[in-house]
């Protein structure tokens, strides 16, 4: 079996910007911590909007899709997290991967159509994005977590400190809706705005509001990061597995 963990960013990169700067970097504090290797490998949205690109995600072990909203393409975006979500694949969202998290599931799961963010279309029907009562955008603040959700399983504690890079979030009037449909949010803030969210039944599906790869280091590498890549390994020996029996 292959040792080496095949991970699919899903984002339009651009070097110029932090969040995106980072992510191949500390997917290789991982890699070292673990004792494996990670090939990882960007997925522009456009390409994810083409008609083979469930093809090309299933040749990954799991998948991220990182921060960068408005992408290029939101079907693009869409179809990478619905993939992730229909096929149990490991997957994480931070920052516009969190409100592309929120989209998909609005419109492939609760049934709404026109779910949209008001970033991209501020006269949509149904806005589950929306402009945050509070700019993060470049701060740090703290973030309560359940203690009944895998977040709290990962960090081992009710508060933790992170970094945004975002101004948009799920639109708290959708907070009760969402959670009835499934998707639990499982960390808050000071003003009950959510900032985790999860489905509890998956193998590993967490979206975050910040960004915890700017979090992470060489001697202590972020506890998110590590409990995916570490979904990605079981998710890969069970693949290998099944494709010999």
């Amino acid at each position: 079996m292959s040792s080496t963990v095949r991970i699919g960013l899903m984002a339009d990169f651009n070097p110029a910007f932090p969040p995106h700067r980072v992510v191949n970097e500390v997917l290789q504090h991982v890699a070292q911590s673990l004792g494996v290797q990670i090939e990882d490998c960007w997925l522009p949205t456009e390409s994810l909007a083409e008609k083979d690109s469930e093809t090309a995600l299933a040749q990954f072990d799991a998948l991220w899709c990182a921060p960068g909203s408005p992408y290029k393409s939101l079907r693009g975006a869409l179809n990478g997290i619905r993939f992730a979500r229909e096929r149990d694949y490991p997957f994480i969202g931070t920052c516009g991967g969190f409100q592309h998290t929120v989209l998909e599931y609005a419109r492939n799961v609760l049934g709404y159509e026109d779910a949209d963010s008001e970033e991209h279309d501020p006269s949509a029907g149904k806005l589950f994005i929306t402009p945050l009562s509070c700019f993060l955008a470049g701060k740090t603040f703290q973030v309560k977590v359940r203690r009944d959700t895998r977040a709290y399983q990962i960090y081992e504690k009710e508060e933790i400190t992170e970094h945004y890079y975002c101004q948009f979030g799920l639109n708290p009037e959708f907070h009760d809706e969402i959670e009835r449909g499934g998707l639990s949010i499982s960390g808050i803030d000071e003003t009950a705005e959510a900032r985790i969210i999860e489905l509890p039944h998956h193998r590993f599906f967490i979206a975050t509001l910040f960004v915890p790869q700017l979090f992470s280091g060489v001697s202590e590498p972020h506890a998110l990061i590590v409990a995916f890549v570490k979904a990605a390994l079981v998710f890969q020996r069970e693949k290998h597995l099944s494709a010999l029996s």
